[in-house]
């Protein structure tokens, strides 16, 4: 009988841990993860990816392995990270409202939606600037929204590409301000700023961490920071909202989600294990050497502000399609 009872207590407690963690959860990660980096190597969001795989890979105990998957704006790399098999292996950055705005354009036929992920953390909110290079006319805010207003859609401002945060920024900056840009989308920051350097472009919309060594240089001049706050990146740059324009609040925000299905119990673990890597003392450290803010997220905040993104990148996106470039 007592035999009985113990085998009968063993397979209850077999059971109550499959419960918990599915099968494979209780061993992962027992092999390498790829984490899906859908931009190009050498930018600001893989420079990122690879300082906190590098941290946390100590920690959980296998190699996390950047994956570079680039092409359509992010849309093949997200495609490929819904495609993956839900067990954990298989991770990736999903951008906001970069992701949204490719969910939100019909065009594009997007193979996954707003629900296809399983959010783990957030990792950096990367505020957006406005920004001139050094020999610019335009010395503030104020006269840059002036010369746009006295001619409108003649003044030349540039994207890292269509339907990017910079491209809704300045969707925002024109509702805010009555101005008019003639858009010009360019394929990321590099070529951004060298366009702009060039005098080809007049103004410039990106983001923080992609202008402070160019602004450290001297060879660009940042005229506000879309946030609330000023970046510790850029303290002598003045914010939108203390300027007076509240509205005009634009960033690129970086979290890294799973493929929808994936079991609660392997994602608890990578949050775990990802929040404690951004809290790491290196981590922090090499963030600022990029000039890249970290912003940690649970995956329930970070499951709310995706939902809170797609409802403005939406808007944003309908109005993009209707307006004349």
């Amino acid at each position: 009988m007592r035999r009985l009872t113990l085998a009968l207590g063993t397979l209850a407690l077999g059971l109550f841990t499959m419960m918990i963690w599915p099968a494979g959860a209780q061993t992962f990660p027992d092999r390498p993860i790829n984490l899906i980096v859908m931009a190009p190597a050498g930018g600001p969001t893989d420079v990122a990816a690879r300082v906190l795989a590098a941290v946390a890979e100590k920690d959980i105990g296998q190699p996390i392995v950047i994956v570079n998957k680039v092409g359509a704006g992010g849309q093949v790399g997200w495609t490929e990270l819904v495609r993956s098999k839900p067990d954990g292996y298989t991770i990736g950055f999903v951008i906001m409202p970069g992701t949204n705005t490719v969910i939100a354009d019909p065009e594009r036929q997007a193979i996954f939606n707003e629900k296809s992920f399983e959010f783990i953390v957030n990792h950096v909110l990367d505020p957006g600037v406005i920004w001139v290079r050094a020999e610019s006319p335009h010395k503030s805010l104020k006269d840059l929204f002036a010369a746009a207003k006295a001619a409108p859609s003649t003044m030349r401002a540039s994207t890292t590409g269509i339907l990017s945060d910079d491209h809704l920024n300045i969707l925002i900056t024109e509702e805010a301000t009555g101005a008019k840009f003639r858009l010009v989308h360019l394929d990321g920051a590099a070529v951004q700023l060298k366009e702009t350097l060039g005098g080809n472009v007049d103004v410039s919309f990106d983001n923080v961490g992609s202008v402070v060594k160019p602004l450290r240089a001297g060879q660009v001049r940042v005229l506000a920071v879309t946030d609330k706050m000023r970046s510790k990146f850029m303290p002598d740059v003045p914010t939108t909202a203390e300027l007076g324009f509240p509205t005009i609040i634009s960033s690129s925000t970086r979290a890294i989600a799973a493929p929808k299905g994936t079991p609660a119990a392997i994602i608890k673990k990578l949050e775990e294990v990802l929040t404690k890597a951004m809290a790491n003392a290196d981590h922090l450290k090499r963030m600022d050497d990029t000039g890249i803010a970290v912003k940690p997220m649970s995956a329930a905040e970070t499951t709310a502000y995706w939902l809170a993104a797609h409802e403005q990148a939406k808007k944003y996106t309908e109005w993009a399609k209707k307006r004349p470039q």
